[in-house]
């Protein structure tokens, strides 16, 4: 019969050789033939099994089989190298297999043969050259054709339907192949246990040929290389999925913070509804703020960058692990049926418990999800403290609020943690009842097998079985960490499509007609999402020239521009505007982190003759010349290294350079000194300058342009009207004239450099570390979780590895204890239980006890990492605000926001996620590595070698992977910053981006970014590819030797079987160990990153305590001698200042912007201390001073107000320090002094009041509205020190000359030191003290302020 067989399998083979030949010369093959591949491995498997199952007799047969074989093996050889592309396509933008990485090209990914894919031999460069030196972004591809983001976003777009529906679409052909890929590594798991069971019973077997022993474990080789190398082919196209999902996503995200329409705060919300206010705690745990019947406001720049960084990775972390939604299943059905095959029916009260445990768990997962949902809510609320601390931390030192703040983000970050608590034990949970399921499994089983059933449980019975227990278990544990992960992905896609369900700014209410004049007719607008009005039926044309729109404060007037933009709702009317670009310059200047020229081009094509005329007329020359490199200087995180005029120059002269015809400028000279806003108006506001643009500038300072302008329209209540010749205001603005004009002779002068002192980086590179993590990482991180809980830990997870071998064992003693005498006389602790035979319960009860002990370690290990991740995550998070909130203030000049909130938020969520639990996973393998051998030499100790050299093998190659791993984390961590960057910065400039029509290009920036960031991800795991192969080879290779050794050294069945299990573990663990601590490795890159915040230099505390009196309002303010640097290898921003000023004096620090007049007012607060020289106020140095008591008793008001989001009284007084009739007093003495008794004007009569809610930023008022609340906080106070940065820059001068005698009336007792760029508004202040270009300065008389009365005026020249 079996000849007969032999020669039928011999016809089919024989046939197979010739199709296979003739298929070779019919199609002559260029590129991977697959279907030949899988016709020579099926030749291949065939010639195999007919040599094995020849009779020796039959050599001449077996000669040939042998040849055949070798044919498909060399065959099979030459399919595997041959090119997987057509070698006819161009591959000149491909990096050729190992030769070094270039940059410039992509990845040899896209260009290897399969032998290369399928050992990811491709990144042996990268890997030599990691192990040389550390790696930078020089030093890698870029990401091969199949993940880059220009062409996903293009593809991607085109689709319709929700996130979720889209990403599948997508994503279905890898999604499939990842699915099947899985399916086949299953398989093949699977058919171990059935091989270990015929390869014991074929020991057991005394006839059966040793042979057929040996043939068993070559399958269960064979077996485990496949499944080696279908995970490698798994984790290439699920990373692939991962990847691409996730690339995707984020490109929609910003695609729609490009598109989505701003809704604000509503003015009349409840207060209730202020969850971010100051010092108070979050009234609802999900953080949710809609109302129904309410606009709902937009999502946050915190709940964006949450969103990007955690509700994208949780679905497309999920995309990764698609293939478990059908392995995790399928592999409990296939545990359950082959656990059928070998027990029976008693199976199925096993499988009763699983059916017990996934009901219990569908329960507690409702409310898992429940809280999960809350928590999510809780983290949008921290992250959005933190993003509004991160970016106003320089106001909140100066004012000594940053310990009030840093309480409430520390409440938000408890109550977020409380949160994570709940849903840690709500997971924690759904463990315990699959791991207690897990041990009641076999525990049922296995009694109806043999007390119900009455059958022997033999080794060949319960080894297989035990190995499909732990298979069935690890699916159970795997399954709860699925089901939680498919619930929060669920409320992932939620939050995602709640976003992507925001409104759009609206494109259809606005006429475009090509050409047309920009006008509006009886148009009314109200801000986004609210229902007042802010224009009320508005008509006016924008003929070319110069518009000059004026009113008073928040009477509409940016507004206006927003409308003409199309940011704002229209109500009612028609706004008609030209098909093109506009030239924008907001009210605050929005810039870029990159050079002045690039900010000025905004990716316009470079013109010599235009660029530099646009220099000149913006006045900048002078101010580039000071600089190192001129335009080419970086400016810094939103033109951190500028002055507040210079960046307002190089906003106008960006919206100058643009080609747009029509150019809205929202009060750039505002920032400027007398004399510089004098040149910029006449140079750039001339009529040849602006020959057929249409100019509409908003200004208060309309001395200067209405003489240059066509038309002037004032915006009053909402409404606008046009200003004639005749008209009373119009004959008082045109006799509004500056009494600084300037001459040609000032011109000449202006040829003097400018004499600020100029960094020659403002932002410095992030620091990567080199090398492994270092130890002091570690113990920082296990001193924050307490070393008493983690030494509690290790001894429980002993404990639990102890029972493990314990339960072995036993089961060893169980099925060997058949056949023997009643009373056993076998080792201890088991010589006084009774045959299984005569009496089966006492082995039963023992076996569900260590099933019962086991779950309930389980339980407390889990609690204690409970435990510990809460302390180190609390501990943490608080030492590193602290830090932050303590640094210099150099450090957040040259620390860009993006970068410092990713270590506050990506690094800070790492440590809150599982890397306690990476750390237990060491600990455990470690412990169980050491059991493994102590457990195989004490049976086999030739096994002591063999673990030392196999042990070896998996350190060289670990130590291989290791250094370019590190280095590739680090790259990835650094390049997730600029992401963020690129969207906190959107959220400011969004406005300039559209109106420049700019959206396609800053798409195409941050798919440049995300490329960057992926593909040291992409290369990361490939990494990890590389290493989990050459593991998976070793780690069969291993088990296969240790089968033969156990065979070759005649131990029973019993303890073969007992030695392979544990060998599996040892190979196992050896294996997983070099992986979790190369993942243990790279997790702590983010604790490495956020330790190294621990170090920042901090700023002196100061070490004397000034009297409560201090200062008094009849101290001095006086300069010794003083010379200021902003860093060692800096020019002096002052040098060599000496002056006094008298208690209770108004002083006025006027020159021209960028002299030094904010560095002079900031030493006052000692944010910057002198290198040589003094500052005394009231007979104190203050350097010496505690900086703490020196800003909360000194008053700075900022050129651009701090405000919260909150109530009008949180802001006034967020520390809580005066009463409500205090505040009331000061609303009525200056903001209802403004006359400016609204929010939006033409939202009706409703005044100003305590309860008045503020946005974040103060986005729902104007810019001279944020100024006024600023005025009223510095009356509040009433500090004897009161420091004015241009208070009223933005608030118009009659306004202005009101609120000025307001303050001299409440601040009479006050010295009083203003920086002033309007000579109008410090005109009554007298006697001079001049301070010169290079911040010289020296009291003096006789400038030409003149000499009246008691006032100063400091005036920076440049003469």
């Amino acid at each position: 019969m079996f000849y007969t067989s032999s020669r039928i399998i011999i016809v089919l083979t024989s046939t197979s050789w010739v199709v296979a030949s003739a298929l070779v010369v019919i199609n002559r093959p260029k590129t991977t033939p697959f279907s030949l591949l899988a016709l020579y491995s099926s030749l291949l498997v065939s010639h195999s099994i007919i040599f094995i199952e020849n009779h020796p007799a039959r050599r001449h047969d077996s000669i040939a089989t042998i040849l055949g074989a070798l044919a498909a093996l060399l065959a099979i050889a030459i399919i595997l190298h041959m090119p997987m592309r057509d070698s006819d396509l161009p591959d000149d933008q491909i990096s050729q297999v190992f030769e070094a990485p270039d940059p410039r090209l992509r990845s040899p990914e896209d260009n290897l043969t399969l032998w290369q894919f399928m050992t990811i031999s491709w990144m042996e460069p990268l890997i030599s050259l990691g192990a040389k030196r550390q790696l930078n972004d020089q030093d890698v591809w870029q990401l091969g054709y199949e993940f880059q983001h220009k062409r996903l976003h293009d593809k991607f777009r085109e689709l319709g339907g929700t996130v979720l529906s889209r990403v599948l679409d997508a994503n279905k052909i890898d999604l499939v192949l990842v699915s099947f890929l899985g399916l086949v590594e299953l398989l093949a798991d699977y058919s171990t246990p059935v091989l270990l069971q015929q390869l014991l019973r074929s020991m057991e077997d005394v006839h059966a040929p040793r042979r057929a022993a040996v043939v068993y474990a070559v399958l269960s080789l064979v077996a485990r290389l496949i499944a080696g190398q279908t995970a490698v082919f798994s984790l290439w196209y699920s990373r692939r999925c991962f990847e691409r999902s996730r690339g995707e996503m984020i490109m929609m995200l910003y695609e729609k913070m490009l598109m989505r329409k701003v809704v604000g705060l509503e003015e009349d919300r409840p207060e209730t509804d202020s969850e971010l206010a100051i010092g108070r705690p979050p009234e609802h745990p999900g953080g949710t703020n809609e109302k129904r019947g309410q606009p709902k406001q937009s999502a946050s720049m915190g709940k964006v960058l949450n969103l990007m960084r955690g509700d994208v990775y949780e679905v497309a972390q999920r995309f990764w692990e698609c293939s478990s939604l059908t392995t995790k299943p399928l592999g409990l059905i296939f545990s359950a049926i082959f656990i059928w095959r070998l027990i029976g029916w008693p199976c199925f009260l096993g499988v009763l418990t699983v059916f017990v445990a996934q009901a219990l768990n569908a329960l507690i997962a409702r409310g898992l999800l429940m809280w999960e949902r809350r928590r999510r809510g809780a983290t949008d609320i921290k992250l959005q403290l933190i993003t509004q601390f991160v970016e106003a931390i320089r106001h909140l030192r100066w004012y000594g609020w940053q310990d009030t703040w840093l309480r409430r983000i520390m409440e938000a970050r408890q109550h977020e943690l409380n949160l994570r608590v709940v849903t840690s034990m709500w997971s924690t949970l759904i463990g315990f009842t699959n791991t207690f399921a897990n041990g009641m499994f076999p525990v049922a089983a296995f009694y109806a097998y043999t007390y119900l059933a009455g059958q022997p449980l033999r080794i060949d019975i319960i080894f297989p079985a035990l190995q499909l227990f732990g298979m069935l278990g690890s699916n159970l544990r795997d399954i709860p960490g699925l089901i939680t992960a498919l619930l929060n992905a669920y409320v992932a896609v939620g939050r995602l499509e709640a976003f992507m369900r925001e409104p759009n700014k609206p494109e259809s209410e606005i006429m475009p007609v090509a050409g047309a004049q920009l006008q509006l007719k009886h148009a009314s607008f109200s801000w986004p999402g609210a229902r007042r009005l802010v224009l009320d039926d508005v008509s006016v044309a924008f003929p070319s020239g110069l518009t000059v729109v004026c009113g008073k404060v928040a009477a509409g007037k940016t507004a206006l521009l927003q409308a003409l933009l199309g940011e704002l709702d229209m109500r009612g009317g028609e706004l008609v505007r030209p098909t093109e670009m506009f030239g924008y310059c907001a009210q605050t200047p929005w810039l870029q982190s990159m050079s002045i020229r690039e900010n000025i081009l905004f990716s316009a094509p470079y013109n010599d003759s235009r660029y530099k005329h646009v220099i000149a007329a913006c006045a900048l020359t002078e101010d580039l010349a000071a600089l190192e490199h001129g335009d080419l200087s970086n400016i810094g995180e939103n033109g951190v290294g500028l002055s507040g005029g210079q960046k307002a120059r190089v906003a106008l002269a960006r919206a100058l350079y643009s080609q747009a015809n029509i150019l809205l400028l929202d009060d750039p000279i505002s920032a400027l000194d007398q004399r510089t806003a004098e040149t910029v108006v006449q140079r750039c506001f001339e009529a040849s300058f602006l020959a057929d643009r249409t100019t509409v500038l908003v200004t208060h300072r309309t001395d200067l342009c209405c003489s240059l302008a066509k038309q002037v329209v004032e915006i009053s209540e909402g409404r606008a009207r046009l200003l004639g010749p005749g008209t009373s205001f119009s004959s008082s603005l045109s006799s509004m004239q500056s009494s600084n004009t300037m001459t040609n002779a000032d011109h000449a002068k202006d040829a003097e450099r400018e004499l600020a002192a100029v960094p020659e980086k403002f932002i410095e590179d992030e620091y990567r570390a080199t090398g492994g993590v270092r130890a002091r990482v570690y113990w920082a991180y296990i001193r924050a979780g307490k070393l008493r809980w983690w030494l509690v830990l290790v001894c429980v997870l002993t404990l639990f590895r102890l029972i493990t071998v314990g339960k072995a064992w036993f089961l060893k003693q169980w099925g060997e204890a058949y056949n023997q005498p009643e009373a056993l006389t076998i080792s201890d602790p088991f010589k006084r239980f009774p045959s299984p035979e005569a009496n089966i319960r006492p082995w039963l009860i023992v076996f569900f006890l260590i099933a019962v002990i086991q779950a309930v370690i389980f339980l407390v290990s889990r609690c204690l990492m409970l435990i510990i991740i809460y302390i180190a995550g609390r501990q943490m998070f608080k030492d590193i605000m602290k830090s932050v909130s303590y640094a210099t203030f150099r450090f957040y000049d040259v620390t860009p926001v993006g970068r410092l909130m990713n270590r506050l938020t990506s690094d800070i969520g790492t440590i809150d996620g599982n890397i306690s639990q990476q750390f237990q996973n060491v600990a455990w393998l470690l412990i169980e590595w050491v059991s493994s051998i102590v457990v195989i030499a004490s049976v086999t100790p030739g096994f002591l070698v063999f673990s030392f050299l196999l042990t070896l093998g998996f350190v060289l190659i670990f130590l291989r992977f290791l250094p370019t791993s590190q280095s590739l984390r680090r790259l990835e961590t650094v390049s997730l910053s600029p992401l963020m960057s690129n969207f906190g910065a959107l959220s400011d400039g969004l406005a300039t981006v559209r109106a420049f029509c700019a959206q396609h290009r800053f798409q195409n920036r941050v798919i440049t970014v995300t490329d960057a960031f992926q593909k040291m991800d992409h290369f990361y795991w490939s990494l990890q590819a590389w290493l989990m192969y050459r593991f998976d080879i070793l780690s069969a290779s291993s088990t296969f030797l240790l089968t033969l050794l156990a065979l070759y050294t005649g131990v029973s069945p019993g303890l073969t079987a007992f030695v392979l299990v544990a060998a599996s573990r040892f190979v196992t663990s050896t294996h997983s160990l070099c992986r979790q601590y190369g993942q243990l490795q790279m997790d702590f890159v983010s604790v490495e990153r956020v330790v190294e915040l621990l170090h920042v230099d901090q700023e002196p505390p100061g070490t004397v305590s000034p009297p409560a009196w201090w200062p008094s309002f009849n101290g001095d303010v006086v300069f010794e001698n003083v010379t200021i640097r902003y860093a060692p290898h800096l020019d002096p921003a002052l040098s060599s200042v000496s002056f006094r000023i008298k208690a209770g004096s108004k002083t006025a620090i006027i020159g021209r912007t960028g002299s030094g007049k904010s560095t002079l007012a900031l030493a006052l607060l000692a944010t910057i201390l002198p290198e040589s020289g003094r500052i005394f106020i009231d007979g104190i140095d203050i350097s010496t001073v505690d900086t703490q008591a020196l800003r909360s008793r000194v008053t700075f008001l900022a050129q651009e107000p701090l405000l919260f989001p909150g109530t009008l009284r949180q802001n006034l007084d967020p520390l809580n320090q005066h009463s409500d009739p205090e505040c009331e007093a000061v609303l009525s003495k200056i903001l209802d002094q403004s006359r400016s008794h609204n929010i939006d004007t033409s939202h009706g009569d409703r005044r100003w009041s305590l309860s008045t809610q503020i946005d974040t930023a103060g986005r729902n008022l104007s810019q001279g509205q944020r100024q006024l609340i600023g005025l009223a906080r510095a009356v509040l106070r009433k500090s004897p020190v009161i420091i004015l940065d241009e208070a009223t820059a933005s608030i118009d001068l009659p306004t202005a000359l009101r609120i000025q005698q307001v303050l001299a009336e409440e601040m009479e007792a006050s010295t009083v030191i203003t920086i002033a760029h309007r000579v109008e508004a410090v005109r009554q202040w007298g006697r001079a003290c001049e301070v010169w270009g290079n911040g010289n300065g020296n009291g003096g008389r006789g400038n030409r302020e003149g000499n009246r009365g008691s006032g100063n005026v400091l005036q920076g020249r440049d003469e």
